[in-house]
């Protein structure tokens, strides 16, 4: 029950949106991955829909109205960048196990970072962990933790990190935002 914790710890640090955000089809979505999702990236979803926390992180969500926050285009566009990436540099060492790969939930922006889920064989969604690719450069960060303890990590600056530095230098931030894909665009989210 941490990961759920933290998604409750999360809502009291960054109030989410006041109108709920559209409704997932979930059983939808997982089939259209071809696999099935974490139940806190869920509840994340539920309770804030597509958009960006603090000007620094966009969460993805299935079927977004906004491209760049549409979790099945973002996998898609991963998946062929990694793939030619991985021609001509190592992959991290959590994905050497046979059938490893990782999954996008988010991405940093402005940076081309973009944070992950290590799928593992034989690992429930619940299990996974949280990768952080820098984007244009080689280095990964391995997180043992899910996708909302790591998000509640990050804007309280406690995440044990190389990035996100300006979420946890003096001054830290005092208040928290989230701003749907929505308002960020311009448009509505459907």
């Amino acid at each position: 029950m941490i990961a759920l914790d933290a998604l409750d710890a999360l809502v009291r640090l960054c109030p989410p949106p006041a109108d709920p955000p559209p409704a997932v089809d979930w059983a939808q979505a997982e089939r259209a991955l071809g696999v099935a999702l974490p139940t806190d990236y869920k509840r994340l979803v539920e309770t804030y829909g597509d958009g960006l926390f603090d000007d620094t992180l966009w969460l993805l969500v299935p079927h977004s109205a906004h491209n760049d926050c549409d979790l099945h285009a973002q996998k898609t566009e991963r998946d062929e960048i990694l793939a030619s990436l991985w021609e001509i540099e190592a992959k991290p060492a959590g994905l050497l196990e046979a059938g490893a790969r990782v999954l996008p939930w988010a991405f940093e922006e402005g940076t081309g970072a973009f944070l992950y889920w290590l799928v593992r064989p034989g690992q429930q969604p619940d299990e996974w962990t949280v990768l952080y690719n820098e984007g244009r450069g080689p280095l990964w960060e391995d997180h043992d933790m899910g996708c909302s303890a790591f998000l509640l990590a990050v804007l309280t600056g406690t995440a044990e990190t190389e990035y996100f530095g300006h979420l946890s230098e003096a001054p830290k931030p005092t208040e928290h935002w989230f701003e749907t894909a929505g308002q960020a665009f311009g448009t509505p989210s459907h």
